[in-house]
């Protein structure tokens, strides 16, 4: 498994669904990007400039939301992933 460092996590993107509430089928291009997936590996937290280390907020197994354009989009062992800095999470969704 991937093991972020710092103050990044990564996240397993949700997949988006492809029909509408209709039951419209969407083209891949049509689609919004997610926003949305579960915490499966967190860094062990930034440094503060006085050397003390900064606790993370988001734990394993967490929903997070997160902005659509943040993050680096990775693909590890057949899997698509999201490595974020925890800044660029704006919620858990509980």
């Amino acid at each position: 498994m991937l093991q972020p460092i710092g103050d990044r996590v990564i996240v397993k993107v949700k997949d988006e669904e492809e029909k509408t509430v209709g039951g419209i089928v969407l083209a891949s291009n049509a689609k919004k990007k997610p926003t949305e997936g579960e915490v499966v590996a967190v860094g062990e937290g930034a440094y503060a400039s006085n050397g003390e280390k900064i606790p993370m907020s988001v734990k394993k197994g967490d929903v997070v939301l997160y902005d659509r354009y943040s993050g680096t989009n990775v693909e590890y062992e057949g899997e698509k992933y999201l490595v974020l800095h925890e800044k660029d999470i704006l919620a858990i969704a509980k």
